[in-house]
């Protein structure tokens, strides 16, 4: 799949990984702990960027063709699902996908990688947009320091 150029003066595309992971909800901090190991997950001016699910069902059953033994039906899960942007090389993103099987609690973790184009913004432009959190009363969300 060729991936869009989207040349702009508004925001700049970056090609990386999308990558996302289905973890159980108890050991979502740790895989992002994992990850910022050897990435900082730089998004623009801020870094630590993931975005998390609410949690959901996972189901699955064992084969009994791996560490498990096989099991009569399918089990259920609490997960999230975790996800981030790489803008790395393929060794980093290598290194990365090892950070997550190996604090994963899974023998067969359910990753995804799949290549995509982020837009990051175009400092200066913009500022003065009436839906921009700095132009308007301070909403929960918004940490006190940018109040």
């Amino acid at each position: 799949m060729t991936m869009p150029k989207l040349d702009n003066d508004r925001f700049v595309p970056e090609n990386g990984l999308r990558i996302t992971v289905q973890v159980p909800v108890t050991h979502v901090q740790r895989i992002v702990d994992a990850v910022l190991v050897d990435d900082a997950l730089k998004y623009g001016d801020y870094d630590s960027v993931t975005y998390r699910t609410a949690p959901g069902i996972q189901q699955f059953r064992s084969l009994g063709s791996g560490r498990n033994a096989a099991t009569p039906k399918a089990v259920e899960v609490s997960c999230s699902e975790l996800s981030f942007f790489l803008a790395c090389d393929d060794g980093q993103a290598i290194q990365i996908l090892r950070n997550i099987y190996s604090s994963h609690p899974y023998e067969e973790p359910v990753i995804f990688v799949e290549p995509c184009v982020r837009t990051l913004d175009t400092r200066g432009v913009d500022e003065d947009n009436p839906n921009r959190f700095w132009n308007n009363d301070a909403e929960d969300w918004v940490p006190v320091e940018h109040r």
